[in-house]
């Protein structure tokens, strides 16, 4: 993966001067939360749905909110109430059940040679950060259900999921969320001066931009007034900002239907239908086929940059040829806990060398022995001693170099997530989610400032990629 200003990372080369129009998502891309204080207050409001709809033990909602109890990449199994972390190969490789973790002999036992698939129902995945509440509460509700007092009170871990995630989506819907955020924006919202300076520089240098968000008109007027607004030196709003402005996109769908547009009146806030010709403006609804039409563009001079790997940059890449960009809140920590743990990479590496060493003499002394019975050459006793010892002594040899290991590799996953260790690989290999970014976003940041603060000019140029032999 390439990168510039160490900020904008490259997987495929990306021309600025050839991209004409730029699109955004809204939220944790244009605007970005307190994700902390979002995802509290969702997990807040999930667990009293759950007990008013569906009749839950109202000693759930003492649940303490855990942040760090899941990641962005995982995968529920709604079956059997785990939570799995994934190989680029979909090969399972850490996995808890409710709050604790799986033994490896169990994990192996329960999922034999299993490589997910997510197209079937059975699995859900993280695919963005809006998601982490969701699936740290789903493990605190299996706990619960398996190991705690209320067991026999709570639903099959299928229905747990299903519960929660009409909760999830009622609370979106029904103004839980976003009408308290709105009273609260200083709590939710953060307001970034660069990123209203950024749009202003790209618009000057004669791009034009595109909203499409899936939050409605309503609710994204509001976060792009306190966010944006406050910031314009040339522009006086932020709807002056974008050719088009889709809300109520209904991403992924967006992508791959034709669904017509809905016109928007932004002083009533009222919708009609638009069989004409698209024109610039605010609309609802639509599809990117219909839109690719009015920009008069070939698609690969469009980029949308979204954060949400499924809904944003996956389907999209599946669909139409859009260049895609992903913003990854989790970069920045990542890449610093990746700094952190240097020395003890370095550490690591030097034992690995060590131990596949003893296991080279440890080999060539079987190796002999098999040779020489083979062979029918009489073996001494004196030889058969000489041999244990050395197996004792090589066994021994490994072993200590195996706790040192475990204990470095156990210090280095401290510096990551305490669960789940890091978001982009799993062991020394690169995880289900990374693998995800590889494949379908040309770059990837940590924030929309990263990008915002290239020179719209720019030529992002990947470099190349190594394969196994080429090391």
């Amino acid at each position: 993966m390439s990168k510039i200003q160490k900020t904008v990372f490259i997987n495929r080369t990306l021309n600025l001067k050839k991209i004409k129009y730029v699109g955004f998502d809204m939220d944790l891309t244009l605007v970005q939360y307190n994700t902390y204080n979002f995802e509290q207050l969702a997990h807040k409001i999930m667990l009293k749905k759950l007990v008013t709809n569906f009749k839950y033990p109202k000693s759930i909602q003492k649940l303490p909110f855990k942040f760090s109890q899941s990641i962005r990449g995982l995968v529920i199994d709604k079956k059997k109430g785990n939570l799995l972390k994934l190989s680029k190969y979909g090969e399972i490789r850490q996995a808890y059940h409710g709050l604790k973790t799986m033994p490896y002999a169990e994990q192996k036992n329960t999922y034999k040679q299993t490589y997910i698939h997510l197209s079937d129902s059975r699995y859900d995945s993280v695919d963005t950060t809006f998601s982490i509440a969701f699936a740290s509460l789903y493990s605190q509700l299996v706990d619960k259900k398996t190991y705690g007092k209320i067991k026999n009170k709570m639903p099959s871990y299928e229905k747990i999921a299903k519960d929660l995630s009409f909760s999830l989506d009622q609370a979106h819907t029904d103004g839980s969320l976003k009408n308290y955020l709105i009273k609260n924006l200083k709590k939710f919202i953060i307001q970034d001066k660069k990123i209203a300076q950024g749009l202003e520089n790209f618009i000057s240098h004669k791009k034009k931009l595109l909203l499409i968000t899936n939050s409605n008109y309503e609710y994204t007027n509001a976060l792009l007034k306190y966010s944006i607004n406050p910031f314009l030196k040339k522009y006086k709003k932020w709807q002056d900002l974008f050719e088009y402005s889709i809300t109520s996109s209904k991403k992924p769908d967006f992508f791959y239907t034709k669904t017509p547009f809905l016109k928007i009146d932004p002083v009533t806030k009222k919708t009609h239908k638009h069989n004409k010709e698209l024109v610039p403006g605010i609309y609802e609804a639509g599809s990117s086929h219909w839109l690719t039409k009015a920009l008069k563009t070939n698609a690969e001079n469009i980029l949308y940059i979204g954060d949400h790997i499924y809904g944003d940059i996956v389907r999209l890449k599946k669909s139409c040829s859009w260049r895609t960009a992903l913003v990854v809140e989790e970069l920045s920590k990542e890449i610093a806990a990746d700094k952190k743990s240097l020395k003890i990479d370095a550490k690591i590496k030097s034992l690995m060398g060590i131990k596949v060493s003893l296991e080279n003499e440890f080999n060539k002394l079987i190796s002999d022995k098999i040779k020489k019975q083979f062979n029918n050459t009489v073996i001494s006793k004196m030889y058969l001693k000489k041999y244990e010892k050395q197996k004792i002594l090589f066994n021994k040899k490994l072993c200590t170099v195996d706790e040192k290991l475990s204990a470095l590799i156990k210090t280095k996953q401290g510096f990551y997530n305490p669960y789940w260790s890091d978001v982009m690989r799993t062991g020394t290999t690169p995880s289900f989610f990374a693998n995800q970014i590889e494949k379908f976003a040309c770059i990837y940041m940590s924030t929309i400032v990263d990008f915002l603060s290239l020179c719209p000019r720019d030529y992002l140029r990947s470099e190349k990629k190594d394969m196994a032999h080429e090391h």
